[in-house]
């Protein structure tokens, strides 16, 4: 008896930009015609690479573009790529919430999802209805889901509004119910979308605990996440993907230095002309790194300080700018994440129209050893408006002249002992 619990085979799919539907009724027309004489629908012979920084001139997109692979009972399997690389399209499509344009997709077991907030809850249904709703979807019988209510209600840490309408849940109170109830409701596969990025540390932990307990009990977990670190410690397999297509299969240590390392140039500056927010009224213009002499470079040693500069160009005075970067290590570790509101005059620093530069000091002695990448963004936190996020922007390396190789952990400062 076969292993495999889930196969991909050469799954494809299809959207039409700015349209609501499968397109005009010319279109339709069109590929009725061709279906009447047997012959392919002339519309999946077009499209463009699902690109969302360039702009195309077809009005076809492939979001997924044969997709092949398959997964096996009890494995935990990461699905790891940059925003728009098709990740949730293919989740979609395996939770059966959408269908391919081509190919097919062949599932033994019940399936649980958790794609996003909001999915498979009816928000005018108490807490405790959409329990049993749920479990009467995945197949289970009254009696079932009795014996796992408490269990569900006691993890969820909702119990207090287990009989209030969802609609008026919190995201954070909406998401633990709902893993909840998809881990205790023993699906044979349990699919994880980023949505446990909206709980809490304590919660997350607690959800990544159960996803290595369905794991252990011989079910397979299919998740997806921008935290490397998670997927690393998580995952026995990685599928990589970009723009649509599945770029690589394999461990997912390899696969984590692959992605990160995508978009990240090696010679320590980066330009970032026209790269705009939706508004078009902040424009990050570039990101550098720079050594101790100011100058540019892609590796530092560790007894010498660095600096990373900023230059972006606003339209209008933004007073609540808050401009971020993080810097985390080659498996997705964060490091640390510092904004200009770090400054004790707090955010009024390069918030008026035109070009700021601003550099971000590290000291040395700071970080051991390794590949650290740069992450940047910036956003108006009083109105929650995301102005412009850019992962990975920037890559370097830190070397140590340590001759006994250098000493374990992300950071390596020289601290102060003194006796007492």
């Amino acid at each position: 008896m076969s292993d495999t619990v889930i196969s991909v085979e050469n799954v494809s799919k299809q959207y039409r930009l700015g349209e609501v539907g499968t397109g005009t009724l010319s279109h339709d027309l069109n590929r009725w015609w061709h279906k009447l004489r047997g012959k392919e629908d002339p519309y999946l012979r077009v499209g463009e690479a699902n690109d969302r920084t360039t702009k195309g001139a077809s009005e076809y997109v492939w979001s997924l573009r044969d997709i092949n692979f398959e997964v096996k009972r009890g494995e935990v399997l990461g699905i790891i790529g940059r925003n728009g690389a098709g990740k949730s399209t293919l989740l979609k499509i395996l939770s059966r919430v959408t269908t391919p344009t081509t190919g097919q997709i062949k599932i033994k077991g019940r399936v649980a999802s958790l794609l996003e907030v909001g999915t498979g809850f009816n928000p005018e249904l108490t807490g405790r209805d959409n329990i049993y709703l749920n479990g009467a979807i995945l197949g289970m019988r009254k009696r079932e889901i009795d014996q796992k209510f408490d269990e569900i209600v006691d993890f969820s840490g909702v119990e207090r509004y287990i009989d209030t309408p969802v609609k008026r849940y919190s995201s954070g109170m909406y998401v633990r119910l709902a893993f909840a109830v998809a881990a205790h409701l023993e699906p044979e596969i349990l699919i994880v979308d980023e949505v446990l990025a909206v709980g809490d540390a304590e919660f997350q932990a607690k959800c990544l605990g159960k996803m290595q307990d369905v794991a252990g009990n011989g079910r397979t977990v299919l998740f997806v996440s921008h935290n490397m670190a998670v997927v690393g410690k998580l995952c026995s397999q990685a599928v990589y993907m970009s723009k649509g297509t599945v770029k690589s299969i394999g461990s997912p240590a390899a696969l984590i230095q692959a992605y990160l390392g995508e978009n990240a140039k090696q010679d320590g500056s980066v330009s970032l002309l026209n790269l705009k927010s939706p508004d078009g009224k902040f424009t990050l213009q570039s990101v550098e790194i720079l050594n101790a002499r100011n100058e540019g470079a892609s590796t530092l040693p560790n007894t010498s300080g660095f600096s990373v500069r900023i230059t972006y160009a606003l339209t209008e005075a933004h007073p609540q700018l808050r401009v971020g970067l993080r810097l985390h290590s080659y498996d997705g570790t964060t490091v640390l994440m510092s904004t200009n509101w770090d400054l004790a005059s707090g955010p009024s620093m390069g918030c008026t129209a035109g070009t700021h530069s601003v550099k971000v000091g590290f000291p040395a002695n700071f970080l051991n050893q390794g590949r650290y990448y740069v992450s940047v963004g910036a956003d108006i936190p009083k109105v929650r408006a995301v102005l412009n996020a850019v992962e990975q922007v920037a890559s370097f390396s830190v070397e140590t002249l340590d001759v006994e190789g250098g000493r374990p952990g992300v950071t390596a400062p020289m601290l102060v002992w003194q006796p007492e």
